[in-house]
């Protein structure tokens, strides 16, 4: 199907409905956002005399439920302009504008009978050809399309998000009867190419994939918290980022998801499978009962599994269902794991803990591991399409059967034997082929099972993909304990940094300047960039504090110049360099993109210089960068003051971009230059291919630059009276004063008389001074040391 995707209708405007139009506004998709006119007026609208037939009442609904999706944190939109490319209008009104758009996209109430008279009236608007999808979380497709036109019912489907639209990487498609297999191959594709999505195509069966599988866990740990005596602070501790899943966890998620929300599901699937083996797990136990009476839903009541009182977090007692203060958990199997970096070589220590927390993932992982592998061929017959929608839909850092492989088939086996669980029978068959694992890597490809053909089939769809897991032993060039540098084949190499979190010390730095070698010497480009959850957090600061604290200022100059000086190799080699950062990019991590000579951004990519929350200035070149962008923007007759100011103001204030489009605005990305990639398994490819374009069109080595202009005392003057007036005002610290001024220094060029054209390197030298006398101040070593113990800025 050759289709282009311009214009899309979403009807229904709801929380879910707002989301999926503020999605396809933030890449690039005009929307037409249509809901039901409210039928009464307001005392608001009374009272400004305003009538059934105003536009503005007729449209109340729309525009007031888009108003407090852009308002929602987090934010369902990339950048708050984006929001213009969305036109609101009601289903009386405006319903024949979805004769002009390519692909509608139901959202309303989740009632059959409704979505069949809102079918029924956009059936006699769509054009032929214009897609038609439901939003719908659990009922069958095969009953909505039900008396429509032949054209509708070719052209629809199921295609299922999950909230919030923008984060959540889900995107089931869910065939109907009659469906077309080119429309389920366009969106399969589209969703993964244009909305950043994992496309996965389920069976037309309750709750589909997702939700079928996340929903029997969460209920199955509804059971287990009171047969195991545990806490619902201990379920979360234990089903948090132990094992790769998000801070929430369990009883944290439900509250923000809505307890209501959750019950719903659960009485859907115990209600429409009555074949399912484990179905009494969907029944609810009598705390949620009581939950429910109470209307304890979570976040939205106020009040759920946790409840806050003032600034305390009040934990529910689910034996007295009674609130008492939250109680920190910890258990000696969760001990075992602090030292193993990569969750998945967790898996085969925590079910060989001896105490409460191993008997706790022995049992759950046996239970999970025999409903997902009972599950095929009934909600798919492909099992990777299990783990992908676990880890798209609900932020699992596995699924069910990498788990499985990582415990060991086999041991996995024996494990649910002794707890008293079964796997399916195609598991032991699997077994007996010879077979040992459900996933296997061969050439750089992932390889899955495949149940009907009994055998390992390449998983489909990978070809865009650079998978680093997968090439990272096959490939490696070098390593040291701070990076490994692999050949992404095509003359370019990646250097993918292993430091916890991704800090930048030595060992990196290191890294750097030996891929930066190797790509000079050998191969065409180079590229940073990895596959951790973040980018890189900055520098390690760790290291910092204690050079500080032995006052080793020689070690530290010398560490800092280091730093300096391979942020200039990235900009002064002789080969192109492509940083490819997503997620947290902050500090060091941001530095290093400002001196690539491209930036393949995620669109999720938080990004920004935040060095003041530990009391020193940017170090690596990010000072001396900022005054050197705004050097480049200065145009003729422009106010300059007023535009280093903003390349001032953002150092000062520490901004941190929520989207890589944001990060524009601030400066750290170039528009023209840098480029955003919303789906994040495509960046390392795309970044590939940039340096490899770049190289092939006669990439040349820039010479050094003597011509930053740079505003002397003029600009001094500026900051330092505004910072004056900041602290006299109580806005910032005494000590916040002293780093703003020191950064004042460096960004004006010193107190040069007039204004003068200067070197890189002359800012490298004030930026390098300016972090080290900082580095001697106690309010900075009190900084630096309350991020290492707590995570977060101290403002001292």
């Amino acid at each position: 199907m050759n289709k282009h995707i311009k214009k899309v209708a979403v009807i229904g405007s709801g929380i879910m409905g707002s989301g999926i139009a503020c999605h396809f506004a933030n890449i690039g998709v005009e929307v037409l956002l249509l809901d039901i006119i409210p039928r009464e007026l307001n005392d608001k609208e009374k009272a400004n005399g305003l009538t059934l037939e105003d536009k503005v009442v007729r449209n109340r609904l729309v525009n007031d439920s888009l108003a407090a999706a852009l308002k929602s944190k987090p934010s369902p939109i990339y950048h708050q302009k984006f929001a213009q490319r969305i036109a609101t209008g009601n289903l009386e009104d405006d319903i024949s504008k979805v004769g002009q758009v390519d692909w509608i996209i139901e959202v309303v109430v989740e009632r059959l009978d409704i979505k069949k008279i809102v079918f029924e009236k956009l059936d006699k608007h769509r054009k032929p050809g214009t897609l038609i999808t439901s939003n719908t979380s659990g009922i069958p497709i095969k009953f909505m399309s039900e008396g429509r036109s032949e054209d509708f019912q070719k052209h629809f489907c199921g295609t299922h998000f999950f909230n919030p639209a923008r984060y959540l990487k889900l995107f089931e498609i869910i065939p109907g009867p009659k469906t077309s297999p080119e429309v389920l191959d366009f969106l399969n594709g589209y969703g993964e190419q244009f909305l950043g999505k994992t496309s996965v195509i389920a069976k037309d069966t309750p709750a589909f994939i997702g939700n079928r599988i996340g929903t029997f866990s969460i209920m199955s740990l509804f059971h287990a918290v009171k047969e195991m005596d545990l806490t619902v602070e201990e379920i979360d501790k234990l089903s948090g980022p132990v094992i790769g899943r998000p801070k929430s966890a369990t009883f944290r998620t439900v509250d923000v998801v809505g307890l209501d929300t959750l019950v719903h599901v659960a009485n859907g699937i115990a209600e429409n499978c009555k074949d399912d083996e484990r179905r009494e797990q969907f029944t609810l136990p009598d705390f949620i009962g009581k939950m429910m009476e109470n209307k304890w839903f979570g976040s939205k009541t106020g009040q759920g599994f946790y409840k806050k009182e003032g600034r305390e977090i009040l934990a529910l007692d689910l034996n007295t269902m009674e609130y008492r203060p939250s109680k920190k958990a910890s258990f000696a199997t969760l001990e075992l794991t602090k030292s193993i970096e990569n969750v998945i070589d967790r898996f085969k220590v925590l079910v060989t803990g001896k105490d409460k927390a191993g008997a706790f993932y022995r049992k759950s992982f046996s239970s999970l591991f025999e409903y997902a592998s009972n599950r095929i061929p009934e909600i798919t017959g492909e099992l990777y399409k299990i783990d992908d929608a676990m880890k798209a839909g609900f932020a699992w850092g596995h699924g069910p059967f990498q788990i499985w492989d990582a415990i060991g088939v086999e041991k996995g086996i024996e494990m649910m034997k002794a707890e008293g669980f079964q796997p399916a029978a195609w598991v032991t068959e699997m077994i007996s082929t010879g077979n040992k694992s459900f996933y296997t890597i061969k050439d750089g490809a992932t390889y899955y099972y495949d149940i009907t053909k009994k055998a390992m089939e390449k998983i489909p769809g990978q070809d865009s993909f650079i998978i680093l897991d997968n090439i990272r032993k096959s490939n490696e060039v070098w390593k040291n304990s701070g990076v490994v540098i692999e050949d992404l084949g095509d003359g370019i190499l990646n250097v993918e940094f292993q430091s916890k979190m991704n800090t930048i010390g030595g060992d990196v730095l290191a890294g750097l300047n030996k891929a930066i070698d190797l790509a000079e010497k050998d191969f065409q480009g180079l590229v940073v960039g990895n596959q951790a959850p973040n980018f890189s957090v900055g520098a390690n600061i760790g290291m910092i504090f204690m050079m500080a604290v032995e006052q080793e200022y020689d070690e530290l100059n010398m560490a800092i110049k280091m730093f300096q000086d391979t942020m200039m190799r990235m900009r002064y080699s002789a080969i192109p360099t492509v940083s490819a950062p997503h997620g947290m990019t902050l500090g060091g991590g941001c530095e290093l993109s400002l001196h690539a000579d491209k930036v393949v951004a995620a669109a999720e990519t938080y990004m920004g210089l935040v060095e003041f929350g530990v009391g020193v200035i940017p170090g690596g070149g990010g000072s001396k960068e900022m005054a050197l962008r705004a050097s480049d923007t200065f145009r003729k007759n422009d106010v300059e003051l007023n535009v280093l100011q903003e390349y001032f103001l953002t150092i000062g204030m520490a901004k941190v971009s929520t989207s890589a489009y944001e990060a524009f605005d601030m400066g750290v990305l170039e528009k023209g230059k840098d480029i955003v990639v919303v789906n994040k398994d495509r960046q390392i490819a795309t970044a590939k291919a940039y340096a490899k374009l770049m190289a092939e069109q006669g990439y040349t080595q820039p010479p050094k630059r003597k011509d930053v202009k740079v505003l002397g005392k003029q600009a001094l003057g500026m900051f330092l009276v505004g910072t004056d007036a900041m602290e006299d005002s109580n806005y910032i610290s005494e000590h916040d004063h002293k780093i703003a001024n020191k950064l004042a220094y460096v960004m004006a060029g010193g107190d040069l008389s007039e204004p003068t054209l200067v070197t890189e390197q002359y800012l490298l030298d004030l930026e390098r001074e300016a972090f080290l006398s900082l580095c001697t101040e106690r309010n900075t070593l009190e900084r630096i040391q309350h991020m290492l113990k707590t995570g977060k800025p101290l403002r001292n």
